[in-house]
């Protein structure tokens, strides 16, 4: 058990190897009650597609309570800094860095890309800093939302107060971008998706700690990196892939070819194995070094 409860620690206090850039790995997660593959997927921060398939899991069957499932974490970190947070749409993780170093990192729910063909509500790509945080905070509307409400034909909200149908939780963190806010979530299914109005959904147990740890005046990034590339102090080579969920990259194998020439490993690569990684584009970092 004690084993276990380590691996599972990897997803939130990562270990960090490969030249400081890949966390996460192989890991064994275990059944407890509520649990679903979605819950599970927001947990972890994996495609609930590769759960379902390392797992050999028939959908239509119940979850086992202390059933073990095999779920790999591997992810490459988009960017580092010093002091800050970087959120990365594609890979739909924050990962909040102190002092040099990775301090946490966790899955979250972003905007979603469209609602009846408007884009309006798409997590934005921009520096930000943090201006503020709220405990028990009370959800102030916004118009757009509320014409959302009024066209689905539900009852129009402006206000809602603390409590257990605030969509913000028990915390919420002010960013300087409009209507941006970082905050826990009610809908617990919904992190590691595209659903929210743009702003970004955090577990309740990753949401109490980084608000805790995290300050008044922190910067942070909002990026867009579907496709990430890191070397290993090794040598070996790392590649991630996700979906161009905002339909931001004009052709995603040019751009994953022109990563790894810059990186100067194209000689290095199993250019078919590439190949694979860009159609399933599960969001696993994956070896493929010659």
């Amino acid at each position: 058990m004690k084993k276990l409860f380590v691996l599972l620690l990897l997803i939130f206090i990562p270990s960090v190897y490969a030249a400081d850039m890949v966390i996460g790995g192989d890991t064994l997660y275990r059944i407890v009650k509520g649990d679903s593959i979605e819950l599970i997927s927001a947990k972890l921060g994996v495609n609930k597609k590769n759960i379902i398939k390392d797992n050999n899991i028939d959908i239509k069957k119940n979850l086992r309570i202390e059933q073990e499932l095999k779920v790999n974490t591997r992810k490459i970190i988009p960017k580092a800094v010093d002091d800050g947070i970087i959120i990365n749409i594609p890979d739909r993780m924050l990962y909040f860095f102190k002092e040099g170093k990775l301090k946490s990192a966790f899955p979250v729910g972003l905007g979603m890309p469209s609602w009846k063909g408007i884009t309006r509500w798409r997590t934005p790509v921009e520096k930000f800093t943090i201006i503020g945080k709220r405990k028990n905070p009370t959800w102030h509307v916004p118009e757009s939302m509320q014409w959302e409400m009024m066209m689905e034909g539900k009852p129009v909200k402006t206000v809602v107060p603390p409590g257990p149908d605030n969509p913000l939780g028990g915390y919420a963190i002010d960013t300087s971008i409009p209507r941006v806010v970082i905050h826990e979530t009610i809908w617990p299914t919904t992190v590691y998706q595209f659903r929210s109005h743009g702003c970004i959904r955090v577990m309740s147990g990753n949401m109490e700690k980084f608000f805790q740890d995290v300050e008044i005046n922190t910067t942070g990034e909002i990026i867009y990196n579907p496709i990430k590339v890191a070397i290993s102090g090794e040598g070996r080579v790392f590649l991630e892939v996700h979906a161009d969920i905002y339909g931001k990259i004009k052709d995603m194998i040019t751009e994953t070819k022109r990563l790894i020439d810059e990186a100067g490993v194209a000689n290095k690569v199993d250019w078919q194995k590439v190949g694979i990684m860009l159609k399933e584009k599960s969001g696993i970092a994956e070896d493929i070094t010659l």
